[in-house]
């Protein structure tokens, strides 16, 4: 047998490679490592989620294996006059989404919608635009015999538009985004996530649609196909976002 010849690689070659080694170890196919990474800021992660009806997408902005926010669509049929729709986001206490109260409200109540940010958009601290209920409504209706056709919230046919996130990693505060195309039609909605990132700096905005720069760093999602194929498929995942990370 010959013996092991160790190889001494550069060394920001070996962070990177120790990262995802490390982040792979602790979340799957997560991003854990990538918080801690002192080459990038941002850390943005391409995807192509489709969010059809009573489904739900559990975002994990930085891979730690913590659910940060929920996409939940909302789907109910009685008959033509009783259904219900939604979009709405519904968090852990201590993160936030971008948004204002809805004073009118729907049954004498008030709601939290989640406000439609276009790209270009500061995402940071002391905005008095953040505010911290346990659920934020993207957009619902509701046609029932005593409400009749009703609606509220701004989340309904539009293109490339961002949520404004702030949430907890080991207890500090982080902004992020995430960017949706959505679809309504027939009483109902359908939602696509293609892209979320965060800001990897502690208590340091972002700016919405940010994705590309030498303080970006773009990753690929991992598809539901990687992980079908195991170790081989999370190989292929890890090749993928290193090559993406290089550039």
């Amino acid at each position: 047998m010959k013996p092991k010849t160790e190889v001494n690689l550069p060394d920001s070659i070996q962070r990177q490679l120790n990262m995802y080694a490390l982040a792979a170890s602790a979340a799957g196919v997560g991003l854990l490592a990538l918080a801690q990474s002192a080459e990038a800021k941002i850390v943005y992660t391409k995807t192509n989620q489709t969010i059809q009806p009573n489904t739900q997408f559990n975002l994990d902005l930085n891979g730690d294996g913590i659910t940060d926010f929920t996409i939940q669509n909302r789907y109910s049929f009685v008959s033509t006059s009783n259904r219900f729709a939604s979009l709405s986001l519904p968090f852990p206490t201590g993160n936030a989404v971008r948004g204002f109260i809805n004073s009118t409200g729907f049954f004498g109540r008030s709601y939290f919608l989640a406000s439609v940010l276009r790209a270009g958009v500061q995402v940071k601290a002391n905005n008095k635009k953040f505010l911290q209920p346990p659920r934020a409504t993207m957009v619902f209706s509701s046609d029932t015999p005593t409400s009749g056709n009703f609606g509220r919230g701004y989340w309904c046919n539009v293109t490339n538009r961002y949520l404004g996130l702030k949430f907890k990693i080991t207890g500090q505060t982080h902004y992020g985004w995430a960017r949706l195309t959505t679809n309504c039609a027939n009483h109902q909605y359908n939602a696509l996530l293609t892209g979320y990132a965060y800001e990897t700096v502690a208590n340091k905005g972002i700016v919405t649609g940010k994705t590309h720069g030498p303080d970006v760093m773009t990753l690929q999602g991992a598809s539901l196909g990687h992980l079908a194929r195991g170790a081989s498929g999370l190989s292929a995942w890890r090749r993928t976002n290193l090559v993406a990370a290089s550039q």
